[in-house]
């Protein structure tokens, strides 16, 4: 008898050691890290120039399409998000360009595959996407249920001193309507407090100062018609043209676009139902000779001859781009390791 319970005592010592090794077995499994099989690339050379590798040029100085944080080295913003995205789509690692306010030269020279940030009311010399961010000269109110403003002395407005959006304010409304500020943010501030009624800004560089700055404000007016941001290409790459097409297309339709939009603005940017302004031009190209002519009074101004080709110059004294370290430069969409030299580049996995 007492052999026989010592043989079963050793049977549930054996079914216990045997439970513990596939418990542990399954543990050790469980804590494996999966990778994600290799993506098939869509294009290769001489469609692209580098094999496996979609090199992208942005403008490093055009927050919050792209800029540096003071505090790091990386190039951060919604073209680098955008991209990144745009090489996943394609099977393809990531190349950031810093290529400044020279897309067309980066392109020709083949410096870059595409180039983000292109506005289409600027009639490019190559070939440009359907916008994935679209963009114009907006007043903001407190309230979305803020009327669209009327050219009278009690509407006052405040813009950012020598901007494009300060030019479209006493285009069409009076000089008295105006309030100008050195910065965007003390527009903001200026509305809050009820100095003034609205802010004139660019809908795109608006969004994310107020956003950044905690504000809850609403577009509720448009100055011109809606343009917004492309993608470009050589017009003579139709294989990477058409590339790019499909690969925007999917990544509207699969939410992509509208995350890395709400990450940087806190919403998406819809400008489609919002009402324009009584003097907003019916024609687009009308509004974008404006604001040419804007951007060559302000460069005879400060001495500045150089490339104009900017929407807004709301972003040109820097308080956007010093507000894009409190964004989360973190994101694995967003691992463009490059300085802000013209020419840098940097090479980041899928």
């Amino acid at each position: 008898m007492k052999h026989l319970k010592r043989f079963a005592a050793c049977c549930a010592a054996a079914v216990c050691c045997a439970a513990m090794l596939l418990l542990a077995t399954g543990c050790q499994q469980q804590q494996e890290s999966y990778t994600p099989p290799e993506a098939t690339p869509t294009v290769s050379k001489p469609v692209i120039a580098q094999e496996g590798v979609l090199r992208v040029g942005v403008n490093a100085n055009n927050a919050p399409l792209a800029g540096q944080p003071s505090s790091s080295t990386k190039i951060v913003g919604i073209d680098v998000d955008m991209a990144a995205a745009l090489a996943d789509q394609l099977g393809l690692k990531l190349e950031v360009v810093d290529v400044s306010t020279d897309a067309a030269g980066a392109l020709t020279s083949g410096k870059v595959d595409v180039v983000m940030g292109v506005n289409k009311s600027d009639s490019p010399s190559f070939w440009t996407s359907d916008t994935y961010l679209p963009t114009a000269v907006a007043l903001f109110a407190q309230s979305s249920n803020s009327t669209v403003p009327a050219n009278s002395a009690s509407t006052k407005i405040a813009a950012q001193v020598s901007s494009n959006s300060a030019w479209a304010v006493t285009n069409e409304f009076d000089n008295s309507t105006i309030t100008t500020t050195e910065d965007l943010k003390s527009a903001f501030s200026a509305l809050e407090s009820g100095k003034v009624q609205y802010v004139a800004a660019d809908a795109v560089v608006g969004s994310y100062v107020s956003n950044n700055a905690g504000m809850d404000v609403h577009m509720v007016a448009l100055m011109q018609q809606a343009s917004g941001y492309c993608v470009g290409v050589l017009d003579g790459n139709t294989q990477l043209k058409q590339a790019v097409s499909n690969a925007l297309s999917a990544m509207n339709s699969n939410g992509v676009s509208s995350v890395i939009q709400k990450k940087w603005l806190g919403t998406t940017m819809d400008l489609s139902n919002i009402k324009l302004t009584a003097g907003a031009s019916d024609d687009k190209d009308d509004m974008s000779d404006v604001l040419n002519s804007a951007n060559a009074a302000i460069g005879t101004l400060t001495g500045n001859t150089g490339s104009t080709t900017k929407t807004d110059s709301d972003s040109k004294t820097g308080e956007s781009s010093s507000d894009s370290s409190s964004a989360d430069s973190n994101s694995s969409s967003s691992t463009s390791d490059s300085s802000a030299s013209n020419g840098s580049v940097t090479t980041a996995s899928n």
